[in-house]
């Protein structure tokens, strides 16, 4: 059967994409790139799921040859951060060259992936051109349109989140729009997309620069003896001028902040500064566990230190960027011994070596001299499981107030 889309790339952006446009009726084409084999990127699906996309008109596919018999391609590659601190754009220059290869006129291609503003002109448009033969704008329409996707969220339906779109011109944004039209219930037209990929660098960025900001209070707040997530419960009732971001061991995600050093005139310091605030986090957390097992008469080296939730978000499988590897190495680095717990990864290596996971959680919790909580599964009961553990250090601020330290 053949299939009117095309998504490349079946992980975070990717597999929501499928399963949005097999819901409206799109059939579509999911092609699992080369370098997604064993990603850690949450581009998974169960039997179940996949039993069910089939039927509704998905064709899972390794075979490039398939791509050129679409007329809408969405590349959904992931951009992790590269050497330069910026997106890494091998997987969507190796996704251009390979659909530029089966390129046909009249084909819609989008770009999703995270990326600097100017990666749809500058680096993508030259690859499918030279690869193709075809001229964009002309012979095929060529568009951004950032990924707004928020694994576990089950209040925001891709139905109900309205999709910007930038196109190399007029007629190649409303080539986009008219696909995203089938999907979802609003389209927003950006001027273009330097525009559209500024939108996605605007929102990451936010996110960044507001855990950053509820970070640093996280730690004031330890150090004046105030209890932090009250402050919160108390500032998010103002109803203007205030949106509430809780803090945490790290940030996680596929969405990288990127502050364009050395790629544009002026730098965004102020992201810079967030993601320094940010990446410190997981040595904050390794610090105060030391401090913790100190007052309590143990050193870290030898304590039993077990982590519960080592992804980067509650209810899903995606370790994409989770603080949880950076807080297990350095604990390893000070001579614990590390265990987890985690409903949804199955196993989990650490400095090339894989570490021991709980299949008993309420026994290995009272054994262990620490128990971390590092992402709040909703299948955590954590009020019997801090009656169980001998001390609790909760960064995601979860537990019922008194029951355990926290960040």
């Amino acid at each position: 059967m053949p299939a009117d889309l095309a998504v490349i790339g079946l992980g975070q952006l990717g597999l929501p994409l499928a399963r949005a446009a097999v819901a409206a009726g799109v059939p579509t084409l999911g092609y699992r790139t080369p370098s997604e084999a064993g990603s850690e990127s949450g581009g998974s699906l169960t039997a179940l799921e996949l039993r069910r996309l089939l039927a509704a008109g998905f064709r899972p596919t390794t075979s490039p040859a398939e791509l050129g018999r679409v007329r809408t391609a969405v590349i959904c590659v992931p951009t992790p951060y590269g050497a330069d601190g910026g997106p890494d754009l091998t997987h969507v220059a190796a996704a251009a060259r390979t659909l530029a290869a089966r390129l046909r006129p009249y084909t819609t291609v989008i770009l999703e992936s995270s990326v600097r503003p100017g990666t749809t002109q500058e680096v993508l448009l030259p690859l499918l051109e030279e690869g193709s033969g075809l001229r964009a704008g002309r012979d095929f329409h060529l568009a951004y349109s950032p990924g707004r996707t928020d694994p576990g969220n089950r209040d925001h339906s891709p139905t109900g989140t309205p999709k910007v779109i930038g196109g190399l011109t007029a007629a190649c944004t409303e080539s986009a729009a008219a696909f995203y039209g089938r999907l979802t219930d609003k389209v927003v037209r950006a001027r273009g997309p330097r525009e559209a990929e500024a939108v996605q660098l605007l929102e990451t960025n936010f996110r960044h620069v507001n855990i950053a900001l509820v970070n640093e209070m996280a730690v004031l707040c330890h150090d004046l003896g105030i209890d932090l997530w009250d402050v919160i419960r108390c500032a998010e009732t103002k109803p203007f001028g205030f949106q509430a971001f809780r803090p945490g061991p790290g940030v996680g995600g596929h969405g990288i902040a990127q502050d364009l050093t050395g790629r544009a005139p002026h730098s965004l310091r102020l992201v810079e500064l967030a993601r320094q605030v940010n990446d410190h986090m997981p040595a904050y957390v390794v610090q105060r566990a030391a401090a913790l097992l100190n007052e309590h008469g143990k050193s870290a080296r030898g304590a039993r230190v077990l982590l519960l939730g080592v992804t980067y978000k509650p209810d899903i499988p995606d370790q994409q960027g989770s603080p949880a590897r950076e807080i297990a190495r350095r604990l390893m680095e000070l001579g614990a011994a590390v265990s987890f717990h985690d409903p949804y990864v199955a196993s989990w290596n650490v400095l090339d070596r894989p570490v021991p996971r709980a299949d008993l959680l309420y026994e290995a919790v009272a054994d262990a001299d620490l128990t971390l909580l590092l992402q709040h599964h909703r299948t955590y009961d954590l009020q019997g499981l801090s009656a169980k553990a001998q001390l609790l250090l909760d960064t995601r601020g979860a537990t019922p107030t008194g029951a355990a330290h926290r960040l």
